[in-house]
Parts: C-alpha cells; structure tokens; sequence
C-alpha cells in the first residue's frame, strides 16, 4: 500500500513519490532515514556515492550499486538485479548516508557481490508489477487451505511475488521444522510459478504485516525497529506490572518490546533501594517488605505474626533500621518510624460544557404537554343553568363566550353540596366537548337530564 501522492486513481499503479520520500502514511514512511544531506553540494571533484537503498514490499530493503551512473532520488521506481530475472523495488535513500547505513547492517561497499541496478522501471515493468502484485491476496487464501489439507503446523502470513512475476516467496511461521516437501509441489502445481519458502520469526511476521499497537500508534517493529531484542517476565517485575499475558503480550504472541524501553530507569531507581527481601528485626518482633513504590520511595513492611497491619516507611528509615540491626540491636517497633498515609484529594475536573460526563446522553427526555387547542368564539361555549348541569350553546353571541366567568351579569350559584359551580364547570373544561358523554361518575345513580339546547333566534327555554 502506498499513500495518495504515490498512487495514481487507475488501481493504485504506483508512479513515484511526489513527496520525495518524505510522506507520513503507511509504506512511504516505513523505516526511511531523513536524508538531511539532500540540500549540501558535494566538493569539486567529488563522485556520489554509487550505492542506494531500494525498498520492497513490506520494508524489504537491500542495498544496490548504481553502476550505469543512473540520476535517482528518492521515490524512484527502479529495476534491479534478481534471480533469476529483475525485480522491482522504490528508491528510499541516496547519497552518503546509504554508506552509513550500510556500515550499520554490516556490508561491505566496497565489496563486488553487491547487486546492481539495471534502469529505471518502464511503464510496462511497472504493469507486470502491478498485476503480480494483486495476485497475491487471492494466493496467500489458497496457499493456507494446502497447507490446512496437508495437516501440516505452519501458517502462510504473506506472499511476495518478485517484479518480473517469475517468482513468489511464501513467508511462513511455524514452532518447530516442517517438512513442506509435498507443499512446494503443490504449490508449483497450482501457481505454475516458481516457489520459494522462507521461515520468518513471530516478531519478524508483525513487522511485515504491520497493524496498531495496544496505544494506539503503529507497532514500532513496522515503523522504525530494527533490532528485535529478548524480552523475559522479570523486566515486568522489575517495573511491578500485573503479569497478565494478555496485557503484556502483543501482537505477535510475544512480550511487548516496548518493556524494554523504560527498564534502565527503573533499574536505576531500584540502586537506592534496600533488598527487597530485606528483614527488619525489631523489639515487637521481624518484619518483612510486602510492597515498594520506587516513584515515592516508599515501602510497606508487615510484621510475620501480623500480616493484616502494614506500615509505610521512607527508605532512609530503612537503611536507618539496617544499620542499628547490623550493629546488632533492636528498634522498639515500626511505629515509631511509620509515617500516616495521606489520602489523596480527589481532582474533579469540570469544564463549562460538562463535557466530562459519559452518561449525559443518558438521561430521559421530559414529555411534552400536548398544546391545548383554541377556543372558537360562540362555539361551544357551557353555561350553567338551574340544574346545575352543564348547557351547551352553539353560536351563541360573542357576549356569552365567556360565560363560565361569573360576573355581575351572570352570577354562578353554589349547588346545595357546597361545590362552587366553576369546579363542576373546569372539570368539564377540562375534556373534551362531546355532546353525546356517558353521565358523570358522580351521579351514577340518578338519570341525567337532557341539556337544554338554546337556538340563535330563540328566547324560550
């Protein structure tokens, strides 16, 4: 995979790096050295250097002489010796700092068995290239279920197909040897190419592939390790991490190289410390060392009879106590040395947002009240009678509208139960108008009366 300046929009047919090398996506940044030579002219008389570095799929690089006296730079595509026939790789370092490189991988510049570079890639180099190149997903799928039909322990991680397409070399991991004596056969059988097999390390595999780490950046073995050193569980004890597997592990099965990385400081820091099985022999009995925080310098001692009660002491009371002890007498207890934890404050963080909040989101949404509708002037509009039962009148005159309000004009009587009209009346608001309602459940009992429906033009009840 290339990035965008590298790629064209015809299937992604690299042209060359308009960047110079200097992108910072995926394989164009892949273990580069910054030329910081680029810009400085070489003395008078003074020949460049006649090797580069080329790269190849997946940070696969190798060094070449430029022996026809070829203008490159970086992120030219180039075709180079292979065998048999060339192969084609990218141009990612020139000039005198390939010679450091190379004196840095231990090989000789001076010697004859460096290969050579033939041309620059032609269009159709760059095509047989391409169309090799997108062969090898579909056969990486196939070459794995061969394997799986032979019953064989090993695992296809990645297929290279070299640049003329006359070659493709599987990539393979396994715990112990395999015999892939049969596999070859097959594979030749099925491909009709050339096959090659090369067994490459689990650490090896993940640099190939590439991916993202456990914090959140590309794994340092695809981007700029080189040297893949031993890590073992005590460089974990040392920096006193929980030895979970599955947290100090990473993605290729193996322990993080990256506890390597902090190991020295804490190797350090430990120097002050006293042994961590160190006893201290005191009048209330021994005490030995549960727990240490090389951060505070700070360790926790509990005495043998009473494991439950740990005291905190400084590692100056503790050298303090080693040195009464090795004169060969007793402190009274840890007491006396023991200093009072002191809680922590908790730090709130707030911000003007509260955006701190992870379940803000979470909090039910209030109902809305449904609006009421509004009233139509003479229409519908109740007015209490003798009964104390609701009237409906229709059209009445705009006068009447607000009949429900008692005034002077239209005084509302009280009902001998001691209710104020205007309650009955603001239960009744309160629905719906219906003229057709069931009888109220206050009066189940009692047959309702017909409400008495005044017409526009007439007077009479």
């Amino acid at each position: 995979m290339a990035c965008t300046s590298c790629s064209t929009s015809d299937g992604g047919s690299p042209k060359g790096c308009k960047n110079n090398g200097t992108c910072g996506t995926d394989s164009c940044n892949k273990l580069t050295v910054f030329d910081w030579l680029s810009n400085m002219s070489l003395p008078n008389g003074e020949a460049p250097f006649d090797c580069v570095e080329v790269r190849f799929k997946n940070g696969r690089k190798e060094f070449y002489r430029n022996t026809e006296n070829l203008t490159l730079s970086m992120g030219d595509i180039v075709a180079t010796v292979a065998s048999p026939g060339h192969d084609i790789g990218i141009v990612t370092l020139t000039g005198e700092l390939v010679k450091i490189q190379m004196k840095k991988k231990g090989v000789n510049h001076l010697s004859n068995e460096v290969p050579k570079v033939y041309r620059k890639a032609t269009q159709k180099d760059i095509d047989i290239w391409t169309t090799a190149r997108n062969k090898e997903e579909p056969m990486k799928v196939r070459a794995r279920e061969l394997a799986i039909a032979q019953k064989l322990e090993m695992k296809i991680s990645d297929i290279e197909f070299q640049g003329d397409g006359s070659k493709a070399t599987f990539y393979y991991t396994a715990n112990d040897r395999v015999d892939f004596r049969l596999l070859i056969k097959d594979f030749a059988k099925e491909f009709s190419t050339r096959v090659e097999m090369k067994q490459v390390g689990f650490r090896q595999e993940a640099a190939r592939l590439g991916g993202i780490g456990s914090c959140g950046r590309e794994l340092c073995c695809s981007t700029w390790l080189t040297d893949f050193r031993s890590v073992n569980t005590s460089a974990a004890r040392y920096q006193q991490l929980s030895l979970n597997p599955q947290k100090l592990a990473g993605q290729c099965g193996k322990l993080k190289c990256c506890l390597n990385y902090e190991l020295d400081t804490y190797m350090d820091a430990l120097k002050d410390f006293p042994e961590f099985d160190t006893k201290l022999i005191t009048e209330k009995g021994d005490a030995i060392c549960q727990k240490q925080d090389i951060f505070k310098g700070l360790m926790w001692f509990a005495y043998t009879n009473n494991f439950a009660n740990w005291h905190i002491l400084k590692i100056d009371q503790v050298k303090e106590i080693i040195a009464e002890n090795k004169l060969k007498n007793k402190v009274s207890s840890l007491e006396d040395y023991a200093i009072e934890e002191v809680a922590e404050p908790e730090q709130n963080f707030n911000n003007a947002m509260g955006q701190e909040s992870l379940t803000r989101f979470d909090q039910p949404k209030r109902k809305k009240k449904p609006a009421k509708k509004p009233r139509v002037a003479g229409e519908n509009a109740i007015v209490p009678n003798s009964t104390n039962k609701p009237t409906i009148q229709k059209n009445s005159p705009p006068s009447n509208v607000n009949a429900n309000v008692p005034n002077k004009e239209n005084p509302v009587k009280e009902n001998p139960n001691g209710n104020n009209g205007n309650r009955n009346r603001n239960k009744n608001n309160r629905k719906k108008p219906n003229n057709n309602r069931p009888p109220s459940a206050e009066n189940k009992t009692e047959q309702p009366r017909k409400p008495i429906i005044i017409k526009k033009n007439d007077n009479k009840e």
